[in-house]
């Protein structure tokens, strides 16, 4: 009786006689015969989550606290409510957290706060630290 010889998938004739390759080693290149390519396969790497900084505002003896408050509305997106306890703490604690944010957005609040309050006449200091 005669043997017919059956079509094996190309995986299988490539690794005839050559030791197995892992896939992220296929350079796509023809493989042992024509037409025959194996698959390429791309690794991602996926982008390192940007470092977060805190906003923070210190207090001082002059700046009114209703100008305060009014900041943290406008440049920090909060709520009067939210806004009068954040106040109250920098007032009462000396330093007040704002927000988080990555450092360019940190730098770019920071610099708002502070250009509104020396347009106002105000000697209110905002900083940020590496959160």
């Amino acid at each position: 009786m005669h043997r017919i010889p059956t079509a094996q998938p190309v995986a299988a004739k490539a690794s005839r006689g050559a030791p197995p390759r892992a896939a992220d080693e296929d350079d796509g290149k023809t493989v042992e015969g024509e037409g025959q390519v194996g698959t390429a396969t791309k690794t991602r790497t996926r982008p390192k989550k940007p470092s977060q900084y805190k906003v923070l505002m210190l207090n001082d003896d002059y700046t009114p606290m209703e100008f305060v408050v009014m900041c943290l509305k406008r440049f920090f997106r909060m709520d009067l409510e939210q806004a009068t306890r954040v106040m109250l703490h920098v007032h009462q604690k000396g330093v007040g957290v704002c927000g988080v944010y990555p450092y360019e957005v940190a730098e770019t609040k920071v610099n708002q706060v502070m250009d509104f309050a020396r347009q106002n006449q105000h000697p209110l200091q905002c900083t940020l630290e590496k959160a």
